[in-house]
């Protein structure tokens, strides 16, 4: 099993380590009391689990023992790597201001300021066990970076999902990108067209020979492949891009088809029709 310990200061971005880890694929467990430490590695452990993150704070039992508790871990051959997260006073004052959230060892005899130093003094050791990030300048994209940079974690892989969908219909709820097909030529109106959709070749071909439907299809690919880099860039692991027409049948799914084609090459693509999916209806 591949472990790591993630620990650190109130504030500091520990929720921001667990997500880029569990979005990794480890199983997360959050402040967990450092006396269970062994025992829950070995429950995952025989459970199957081969990569796992749990995080532990300044509230948990028996922080002194983490040292031995590592190397026992660590001799019954379990990889571990321990990820210490940390900021400036005044940038975690300035935090919980901003969220307004309670310090977890603050109280009604100890101010923020003094809990921040108090959780300091607590970890000073743990500190010392592993590697430390200063997050005090840092945006939390950019420690999701560093973050998958530090524990050799490859970047996200994006799913493209292209969804065709029937106006009619409404808007799906789950677009991110909708992008109108209407003003294109609709085969509905040729009655030979009429009852095929998008994906069977009459209407293949008939679209295919249109130069509008050509030009509509360049200026999306070259969209979507000068933006859809930036969003990688951005952490998303998803994006759907919604391709609507009057009845979802024929022109957007056309589309759809067409565009996932193209990206599929690169991406991890899924294509999915709206209109498709119900009882077939006459546009």
């Amino acid at each position: 099993m591949k472990l790591v310990l993630v620990s650190g200061l109130s504030g500091s971005g520990k929720s921001i380590a667990l997500n880029v880890l569990e979005d990794a694929g480890h199983y997360c467990v959050d402040n967990l009391p450092a006396t269970l430490l062994l025992e829950v590695v070995d429950f995952l452990a025989e459970a199957g689990h081969d990569k796992a993150a749990i995080s532990i704070d300044a509230r948990s039992a028996a922080l002194a023992a983490l040292p031995e508790h590592l190397a026992a871990l660590r001799s019954r051959g379990v990889e571990c790597r321990v990820l210490y997260l940390e900021a400036s006073t005044p940038t975690l004052l300035r935090r919980f201001s901003e969220t307004r959230r309670r310090h977890p060892l603050a109280g009604v005899s100890r101010s923020l300021s003094e809990a921040i130093e108090q959780e300091r003094a607590l970890l000073a050791r743990v500190a010392a066990l592993g590697h430390r990030i200063d997050t005090s300048d840092l945006q939390p994209r950019v420690l999701q970076n560093w973050i998958r940079d530090l524990l050799g974690i490859h970047a996200v892989t994006l799913t493209l999902l292209f969804e065709s969908f029937a106006y009619r219909d409404g808007i799906p709820l789950d677009a991110d990108w909708v992008l109108d097909a209407r003003m294109l030529p609709n085969p509905h109106y040729d009655p030979q067209l009429r009852p095929y959709t998008g994906r069977d070749r009459p209407v293949i071909e008939h679209l295919g020979r249109d130069a509008a439907v050509e030009r509509w299809l360049d200026d999306v690919r070259g969209m979507l492949a000068r933006w859809l880099p930036e969003i990688v860039r951005e952490n998303r692991s998803s994006v759907t891009v919604a391709i609507g027409c009057t009845g979802g049948r024929h022109r957007s799914v056309y589309l759809a088809e067409r565009l996932a084609e193209h990206f599929g090459k690169q991406w991890s693509v899924l294509v999915r029709h709206r209109g498709l999916a119900r009882e077939p209806r006459v546009e």
